[in-house]
């Protein structure tokens, strides 16, 4: 059957990506190449930062502790927030080349490549390694189609936190708790410019952080129930409460930090463990970035979830897929059946800072944000995020980055909010 691969990027985000690889000389193009028969693996990602490269060496390791002797290909590309590596995928899909295995969301995002064909059935890694009873099941149904799962995952990690830098916090006479409300967190961020100090952080170089910070204001003022209608097409994007969260995040922006524009995701977190700016809203990709980098947590920093979002999860789930042409395909269904087993999981969210998917994998030996996080993921409500794929189409996906990057600018709430009904009108 044709392949179709699926074109939702945008041209200046796939020449950026070229260029990337060209650059590198080539990139994870040429980490790809080689015979079939070489015993190897390729393994792509956009893991790059301390604390994902850290992780994604523990799944590695776990599987060449079972596969002595193979040699596995670090196919990550960095930038962009995983936009670069988006890119080379898409190409390297277009030019029939693709990596053994590759990272993806679960949701609308691994639906593109099961609708186009590009991804193996990965049933019998399921019933060999008893995966319907050990993962959640709404969590096998958003990898499956026709009763078929075609992803693995690792580990989930919740999108909806606020961090922030204990010093500074106090310092401006700021309480931040699990009951703060969303305006009460834009009066916190008024305390702390009068403070003299940077109120909000935010790597507004990778287009998600942005995207993120608006996904999370939205959540607090619809709630689980209003996501789920707005990402179904039940509600309208201009509904009222869409505009209040629009007109929230107006009011918040102004208080990023003025290099905003120029720092991914990781330097901004950095900035806010130095106490170069006080507030984060950002995925717990970040408590592994803040750990790595020495902050202690509840000493250094602490974390509460986005006001208005407490009792809620927003799930962004590590997943590996196969492909169906691999190279190396039985290698590659080794690779999916070794990182769900438990001592894997384990490993690699002590490090990413991430839930491990499992819901028999005991976590008292994870430190306290991450226990606090399993028993939000195994008890909360669950919903998708759109920033990452999941909740809604990759074209609506980008176009709710493109309608977050215009608003930045003009601030403009009826055309913001319209731009959004008109892309999810399609």
């Amino acid at each position: 059957m044709k392949h179709r691969i699926p074109r939702y990027l945008s041209a200046a985000t796939v020449v950026a990506a070229l260029l990337t690889m060209s650059a590198c000389g080539g990139g994870s193009e040429s980490a790809g190449s080689g015979g079939s028969d070489a015993k190897q693996l390729e393994v792509f990602s956009w893991w790059t930062s301390g604390s994902e490269d850290a992780a994604l060496k523990e799944l590695i390791a776990g599987f060449k502790k079972d596969n002595p002797g193979v040699k596995v290909v670090n196919g990550a590309v960095a930038g962009g927030g995983g936009g670069n590596a988006q890119a080379v995928l898409q190409t390297r899909l277009q030019g029939s080349n693709p990596p053994d295995t590759w990272q993806t969301h679960p949701g609308a995002a691994i639906g593109e490549y099961i609708n186009s064909n590009l991804v193996a059935d990965l049933s019998s890694v399921y019933e060999q390694d008893s995966l319907n009873s050990a993962i959640p099941r709404e969590l096998v149904t958003s990898v499956s189609k026709g009763g078929k799962p075609y992803g693995v995952s690792t580990g989930a990690h919740r999108g909806n936190v606020l961090w922030f830098n204990k010093k500074l916090t106090a310092q401006a006479g700021v309480e931040l708790t699990a009951s703060t409300t969303p305006d009460q967190l834009v009066d916190a961020f008024a305390k702390l410019k009068a403070k003299g100090i940077t109120p909000l952080c935010l790597g507004g170089k990778d287009a998600f952080a942005t995207a993120e910070l608006f996904e999370n204001i939205l959540l607090g003022a619809v709630g689980p129930n209003g996501w789920d209608s707005l990402t179904s097409g039940n509600t309208d994007w201009d509904d009222a409460k869409v505009k209040q969260a629009a007109k929230l995040f107006a009011e918040m922006l102004p208080y990023a930090d003025p290099d905003a524009s120029a720092l991914s995701w990781d330097q901004a977190t950095k900035r806010l463990a130095s106490g170069d700016c006080a507030v984060e809203s950002m995925g717990d990709w970040a408590y592994g970035e803040l750990v790595k980098d020495g902050a202690k947590d509840g000493t250094d920093f602490g974390y509460v979830p986005q006001p208005g979002t407490k009792g809620t999860f927003v799930t962004v789930v590590d997943t590996f897929v196969v492909a169906e042409n691999a190279k190396h395909k039985e290698l590659a269904l080794k690779w999916a059946s070794v990182i769900s087993t438990p001592e894997v999981q384990l490993a690699f969210s002590k490090d990413k800072g991430s839930t491990p998917i499992r819901g028999d994998v005991p976590t008292d030996s994870l430190p306290a944000y991450q226990q606090q996080a399993a028993m939000s993921f195994r008890g909360d409500s669950l919903v998708q995020s759109i920033v990452h794929g999941e909740a809604m189409s990759p074209q609506f996906q980008q176009s709710f980055y493109d309608a977050v990057t215009q608003f930045v600018q003009s601030k403009d709430v009826d055309s913001f909010v319209q731009a959004l009904a008109t892309a999810a009108k399609g």
